[in-house]
């Protein structure tokens, strides 16, 4: 594995650069400099742009979730009209706790329903600053819960949760696994699956500096995410490396070796592994943030999307054949 902190120069692989070269070229205003509902427009404008499109499944329908500040919207993406009890993937959109929406990542939520072969909840959580935090996250964790017990309205009988999130979602992955493992759903979190995620941001970590301009996600665009999101960050809910990582699912995390927050999702991971925790770790060398919604525009993101699904899946299959055992050892116990 390239180290990028060991090279002032960091391997930057060709597509990313002229993706790079093209973003910095443009004119306008940054992210940073946009009211929040302008950036929105932007990214939502990006997605056709720069991903792939949703293609076919057998079943994509929108979703209320009741949530406790109102309704939660949120979209079913699955590759079979029926199923078999088994477990059911909710995801978290990236997007800074600002932007991004079901929209942004529904290519990449058709393409994890289809390659795992499992249901995807795309949860639309509330954004700030018109929320700040822990609205988030308090809707990440109602609407876990609300998947977990299996409502009609879902149409498929749920065993287990896979929780997963890219960016801010991530984050909120991490969050939502400690809240169900403190107070658990009707079904358990049998995997989390952060993606390049905020896992700390009480402390400086030096990929910060080293990739703070010029590499699409941006120092001043991470401060004024912060800005509008306005978390306690030494608190376990804004800065989950911080909170107990005992009893936590097994992971599978993967990073970008070219991104600000980069050496927060390394840290967790290593965290993890201290705590006893199983984690399969990958870092996508050479490419950016937000590269699962940047499959056009930067090609070889679409290996990197397989790879972490390809292990991703794995671990799926080996804590699925787990509960299994467990709840025949327990059948059998009482017999």
């Amino acid at each position: 594995m390239t180290e990028a902190t060991a090279d002032p120069t960091p391997y930057v692989r060709p597509d990313v650069r002229g993706f790079l070269d093209y973003l910095n070229a443009m004119p306008g205003p940054r992210t940073h400099q946009m009211t929040p509902e302008a950036a929105r427009q932007v990214f939502t404008a990006m997605k056709d742009v720069a991903d792939l499109p949703v293609g076919e499944l057998a079943v994509i329908r929108d979703l209320s979730i009741p949530g406790p500040g109102g309704t939660i919207p949120a979209r079913l993406f699955d590759a079979r009209e029926t199923r078999q009890p088994g477990p059911v993937l909710v995801f978290y959109h990236g997007g800074g706790f600002v932007i991004g929406n079901i929209d942004t990542h529904a290519g990449f939520c058709a393409e994890m329903a289809r390659v795992l072969d499992v249901p995807v909840v795309s949860v639309n959580y509330r954004l700030a600053p018109e929320h700040r935090w822990p609205a988030a996250p308090d809707d990440c964790e109602a609407a876990a819960r609300w998947v977990a017990e299996s409502p009609a309205e879902l149409g498929r009988s749920v065993t287990g949760l896979i929780l997963c999130g890219d960016s801010a979602g991530g984050t909120l992955t991490i969050v939502a696994a400690m809240d169900l493992r403190d107070r658990p759903a009707a079904v358990p979190v049998i995997v989390q699956a952060p993606i390049y995620p905020a896992a700390d941001s009480s402390r400086p970590y030096p990929s910060f500096d080293q990739f703070a301009d010029g590499y699409l996600l941006t120092r001043d665009t991470m401060l004024w995410f912060v800005d509008a999101y306005a978390a306690d960050i030494a608190h376990s809910r804004g800065s989950p490396l911080l909170g107990r990582l005992e009893g936590l699912p097994p992971a599978v995390i993967v990073t970008a070796s070219l991104d600000p927050i980069r050496d927060q999702g390394r840290a967790y991971a290593a965290a993890l592994v201290q705590a006893g925790i199983p984690v399969v770790f990958r870092e996508a060398v050479g490419t950016v943030h937000g590269f699962i919604t940047l499959r056009k525009a930067i090609p070889s993101s679409q290996g990197d999307v397989a790879g972490y699904l390809a292990a991703l899946k794995d671990v799926i299959v080996e804590a699925e054949a787990a509960r299994v055992m467990a709840q025949a050892a327990g059948q059998e116990a009482v017999r």
